[in-house]
C-alpha cells in the first residue's frame, strides 16, 4: 500500500490551490435511464467539457449549498473523453459530489451522477432500500447508456472509465470493483460489535435477511469496464469477505476522514480497506483535518445555522463548510484527476 503521509497530502493541497487554468467550461445537462420494467428509474446530471461560454447559470439553487457554474445543455467538445461516474452516500443525491464533477469536467472528462432509488434523498421506500444490491447495478447501467444509447455516447471513451464513491457511495464502488458481501462474515462480526453503526443500518434496512435476497446481495457485481476507482470515507467494510478485497486488481485510491463527525469509525473503515487490498494497486491518502462531510458541497454563509434551525443535527454536515473545506476540495480534485490520468 502506498501511503500518502499528512505532510504530502498538506503539499497536495498547495499545489491544488494555484493547479493549471483548464481549457474547458463545464456544461451540464439532465440524465434521465428509464427502467424497461418501470420499477427503478435513474435520473441525474451529466457534466461535460464544452468550449461554449454562455450563458453561464449555476447548477443547482439552495438556500445552503453553494452552486456552480456551468453552461446548461452546451454543444459539447466534439472529441473523446474519459467517462467517471459518481455514487453518493446514504440518503444524498446527484447534486452532493456536483463540485467535484463540475472540476473534471474543466480538466476534460464526462462526468455522469445519478440519485439512486431506496437510498436517495427523495427516495426512501423501505423495499427499495433492502434491495442493496442494485446500486452498483445502477452504476453498470449508467455505463450501459453512457457508451451505447446517449446522445454523449460519441465523447466518451470506452476504454477510460473511473468511478468515485462517497461513503455508501464508497460500498457501491468496492462492490463493481470486485468485493464481495459476505453475509455470515459480517453477522459475525455484529456479534462482537453490536453498536457499530454499519450493523445497525444494515440491520434496520433488511439487507440480506432471506436466501433469496442473500443470493442476489453476495453475487459478483463486478464491472469490468471501470478501469480504477476513488473511495471517499467509505461505510460497510466489515460486509466484504477479505477474500475477495484482496483479489481486487484494479488501481484504488482511497480517501479516509479522520475527523470522525459522521459515526462510522475509520479504523474498520478506511484503514481496514486498505490493509486488505493488494498493496501494489493502492494509493491512502489520510489528510488529518478531513472530515467525512468535506466530500459533500460548499455550504453558503448562514447554512449551518439555518440546518440548526430547520433540521436539528443536521448542521455538523455544514461544519467548516466554507473556505476551509474549498481548500480540501482543491486537494480532492487534483488528487482524483492525476490518480485517474496515470491508472
Amino acid at each position: 500500500m502506498r501511503k500518502i503521509s499528512y505532510l504530502l497530502a498538506g503539499v497536495l493541497a498547495a499545489y491544488g490551490v494555484v493547479a493549471q487554468a483548464q481549457p474547458y467550461q463545464p456544461a451540464m445537462t439532465d440524465l434521465e435511464i428509464p427502467d424497461a420494467e418501470g420499477e427503478r428509474n435513474l435520473s441525474g446530471f451529466l457534466w461535460y467539457p464544452t468550449y461554449a461560454t454562455h450563458p453561464v447559470t449555476y447548477d443547482f439553487e439552495s438556500e445552503v449549498w453553494v452552486g456552480n457554474k456551468v453552461v446548461k445543455d452546451a454543444v459539447p467538445v466534439t472529441q473523446q473523453f474519459p467517462l467517471v461516474v459518481l455514487s453518493h452516500g446514504m440518503f444524498g443525491n446527484a447534486y452532493n459530489q456536483a463540485w467535484l464533477a463540475n472540476a473534471l469536467a474543466q480538466r476534460g472528462y464526462v462526468v455522469a451522477a445519478i440519485s439512486h432509488p431506496g437510498t436517495s434523498t427523495w427516495s426512501r421506500d423501505p423495499d427499495q432500500t433492502r434491495q442493496l444490491w442494485e446500486r452498483p447495478k445502477d452504476i453498470s447501467r449508467v455505463i450501459d447508456h453512457a457508451i451505447g444509447s446517449s446522445d454523449f455516447a460519441r465523447n466518451v471513451d470506452p476504454d477510460r472509465i473511473y468511478m468515485a464513491g462517497h461513503s455508501l457511495g464508497g460500498f457501491t464502488a468496492m462492490e463493481l470493483a470486485g468485493a464481495r458481501y459476505d453475509t455470515a462474515g459480517l453477522k459475525r462480526y455484529c456479534e462482537t460489535q453490536p453498536d457499530e453503526l454499519t450493523c445497525g443500518i444494515l440491520s434496520d434496512w433488511k439487507i440480506a435477511q432471506t436466501p433469496e435476497d442473500r443470493v442476489k446481495m453476495e453475487a459478483d457485481l463486478s464491472d469490468p469496464r471501470i478501469k480504477a476507482f476513488a473511495v471517499f470515507d467509505l461505510g460497510g467494510t466489515q460486509s466484504f469477505s477479505k477474500t475477495s478485497i484482496r483479489q481486487i486488481d484494479r488501481p484504488m485510491l482511497v480517501l479516509g476522514a479522520p475527523i470522525m463527525n459522521s459515526g462510522l469509525t475509520l479504523d474498520i473503515e478506511s484503514r481496514a480497506l486498505v490493509a486488505a487490498l493488494p498493496e501494489a494497486n493502492t494509493l491512502y491518502i489520510e489528510p488529518e483535518t478531513l472530515s467525512h462531510f468535506d466530500f459533500l458541497g460548499l455550504c453558503k454563509p448562514g447554512g449551518y445555522e439555518l440546518l440548526a434551525k430547520v433540521e436539528p443535527g443536521d448542521e455538523v454536515i455544514c461544519s467548516n463548510g466554507g473556505a476551509v473545506r474549498a481548500a480540501k476540495h482543491e486537494m480532492i480534485i487534483e488528487g482524483v484527476s492525476r490518480f485517474f490520468s496515470n491508472s
